[in-house]
Formats: C-alpha cells, sequence, structure tokens
C-alpha cells in the first residue's frame, strides 16, 4: 500500500503533481476507511445512540426536545467527529506512509487539508445525511431542520480541520485520546454555540443570516490556517517520536 501510495504521488509537473497528491491522499484515506467498516460505522452509531437515549434520561415531552433538539444533536455530533479524530493519523504513522507523506516535494498542508477532506467526508458528510431523521425524531420543524442540516454541512468540516491539529499534535503519545479531547473541545465551542444558536433562532422565526455568515467565516478560517498549524504539528511529532 506504502509503494502504491508513493507512486500516485508523482508527476513530472509541480501543478498537476500536487492536484495528483491531493487525490491520491484523499482516494487512499477513502479505500483504508472502506476496509476497516468499524471506523466509519462507530461514530454514527454513537450519533444515534446519543440522540436517541437523551429523551429516555431526560424527558420525552415534545415542548423540551423542540427546544433542547438543536443542541443535542449539534453536541452528539461533536463528540462522534472526536471520536474518529484519533484514526486520522493513526494508521499512517503505525505503517510508515505518513513519513512518505511529509518527504514528498509538494506542500504538506495541501496533502493534510485532503485527509481531512477525507476525514469529513467518511464522518461529517453522514451525519449531515442523518440528522434529518434525527432532528424529526426530537420534533424540530421543518424549517428547524432545515438549517440544522445547513448548519452541519458548513461547521462539521470545522470540526473536523481544527480536530487534525489536535490529531497531529498528540500522534504518538500515549492516553492520547484523553488528552486530544482537552486540546480540541475548547476550541470547538464556538462552532457548537452558533450552530445551536442559529437553529433556535429559526425555530422562533428569527432572521439566521448573520450566524450562517459567521459560521461560514469560521469555516473559511478554518480552512486558511488549520493545515498549516496541522503540516507543522505533524512535523513535531514525527521528529520527537
Amino acid at each position: 500500500m506504502t509503494t502504491e501510495f508513493t507512486v500516485g504521488l508523482r508527476a513530472p509537473e509541480a501543478s498537476v503533481g500536487t492536484a495528483t497528491a491531493m487525490k491520491a491522499v484523499f482516494v487512499r484515506d477513502l479505500k483504508t476507511a472502506f476496509r476497516q467498516p468499524q471506523d466509519l460505522l462507530n461514530p454514527l452509531l454513537f450519533f444515534v445512540m446519543v440522540v436517541t437515549l437523551f429523551p429516555l434520561g431526560v424527558s420525552p415531552e415534545v415542548s423540551f426536545l423542540q427546544q433542547a433538539g438543536s443542541g443535542i444533536l449539534w453536541v452528539a455530533a461533536l463528540l462522534s467527529v472526536l471520536l474518529s479524530l484519533d484514526h486520522l493519523y493513526r494508521h499512517d504513522f503505525d505503517d510508515g506512509t505518513l513519513e512518505q507523506l511529509v518527504l514528498q516535494p509538494q506542500p504538506l498542508f495541501l496533502l493534510v487539508l485532503a485527509k481531512s477532506l477525507a476525514h469529513w467526508v467518511l464522518t461529517g458528510l453522514p451525519l449531515v445525511l442523518l440528522a434529518p431523521v434525527l432532528g424529526v425524531m426530537v420534533h424540530l420543524e421543518g424549517n428547524s431542520v432545515a438549517v440544522l442540516c445547513l448548519t452541519l454541512l458548513i461547521g462539521t468540516p470545522v470540526l473536523s480541520l481544527i480536530g487534525s491539529i489536535g490529531a497531529a499534535l498528540t500522534l504518538g503519545l500515549r492516553s492520547a485520546g484523553v488528552l486530544l479531547s482537552l486540546l480540541i473541545i475548547p476550541l470547538y465551542i464556538p462552532v457548537l454555540i452558533f450552530g445551536t444558536g442559529t437553529v433556535m433562532a429559526a425555530s422562533e422565526g428569527a432572521s439566521v443570516e448573520g450566524q450562517l455568515a459567521l459560521m461560514g467565516a469560521f469555516l473559511v478560517l478554518a480552512l486558511t490556517l488549520a493545515p498549516f498549524a496541522s503540516a507543522a504539528a505533524l512535523r513535531i511529532s514525527l521528529s520527537n517520536s
């Protein structure tokens, strides 16, 4: 697999080579994930279980679920993404592919961006697709469900991009999952607040354009800065391993 991956990164021209390398990284991560379906299913099952069990453990009243439903779904989505972050670089680190990735002539931050995109496609996008069904389960109205899906569509890539920084920093450490949670959850709080607040504003009939614009700004900022930070963190982790 490592040999095929290295060959896929080679190209005669720098511009074509970068695009080819990003595609190779993206496709390889997808193929690797589908060879280990438990890593794909665990976050989704966790997402469904949290949303399903919350009404049983707190209150099944319709008025309460309509008020708290957006928060329940967003917290469950956040924790589901966090659950999958430990595998973002772990398998590549174990089989030596990550060292090959760092040694490639292409910019490392673009290859990291491709890995983060693959992580979102495998983890965040399924959560967005499941959200309408679970939104109806917690008695959200049609407009609120649509806004919920839109906020998750904007917000979950931010979670993957920010999470890649923590996954890179904790690479190779013992008890990395606990440390990863402590590092990343505070950075997730603004996305959680605005994602939940946007859905609540929509349920009250208020305008949500401002909140959506802020979430879009979060996404642009994460796309701009997170790949550079993740690439630097990977170099630090590999130099210390």
